[in-house]
């Protein structure tokens, strides 16, 4: 079995955390796990957002059991979580899984570049704070007979697809990163390399494809 060293207790836990969020708008959630040396990269994909979440985990070792050069595998999230020893910092990397999707179209590894206009850590909370508001707002304001799936769906594009300042960050990237728990502290930024968009912090980062950009910057792999 492989197992994973995180660098102390801190990364088990918020690696831990992470994966909780996942599964809770995801109960089948998968992850993808890329890694070499001593970084480790999770992807992930809640299905309310409609983007890719990444949580970097710092190792305080390579991996064990041949694996001398890279990890790359998609696996059920659940059962990392369980695998998970925070009073060890260890996590045992489950058999693999057939990747959904998303997992096999990741963004580039490099050709960031930092983009203006991002607002301030502050606006960007009172900006999901306010959509969640006028989300439930016009949601209760519906009549009963009104109140349908597909009706709820339309508001919540509406509202979620608006985009950020001008940045072309659509709110909908925001929102993931506070329920994910990534949009804490003053030091977050905004990057672009080819289609993608990227909303990075210390605590992990979003990536969203921008609307009516090519697939210069696709990384299939």
């Amino acid at each position: 079995m492989t197992v994973l060293h995180l660098a102390d207790e801190g990364e088990a836990a918020d690696l831990a955390a992470f994966l909780s969020r996942l599964l809770h708008y995801d109960r089948s959630a998968a992850v993808r796990l890329q890694a070499a040396g001593t970084a480790l990269a999770v992807f992930g994909r809640p299905p309310s957002f409609e983007v890719l979440t990444i949580r970097a985990v710092r190792l305080a070792k390579p991996y064990e059991n041949g694996l001398d050069v890279t990890l790359d595998v998609t696996v059920s999230a659940g059962e990392l979580l369980e695998s998970v020893d925070e009073t060890a910092a260890t996590a045992a990397v489950p058999g693999a899984v057939t990747g959904p999707p998303w997992a096999g179209v990741l963004p580039p590894r490099g050709g960031w570049r930092a983009e203006p206009g991002l607002p301030a850590p502050e606006r960007l909370r009172a900006l999901v704070a306010a959509s969640v508001a006028e989300f439930r707002s016009r949601t209760e304001e519906l009549e009963p007979g009104a109140r349908t799936r597909a009706e709820l769906d339309r508001i919540g594009r509406e509202i979620w697809s608006r985009t950020v300042a001008g940045t072309g960050l659509p709110v909908r990237a925001v929102h993931a990163a506070q329920s994910l728990g990534f949009l804490r502290g003053a030091d977050q930024g905004l990057f672009s390399s080819g289609s993608w968009l990227r909303l990075r912090t210390p605590y992990g980062s979003v990536a969203v494809r921008r609307a009516g950009v090519g697939a210069l910057g696709l990384s299939v792999r």
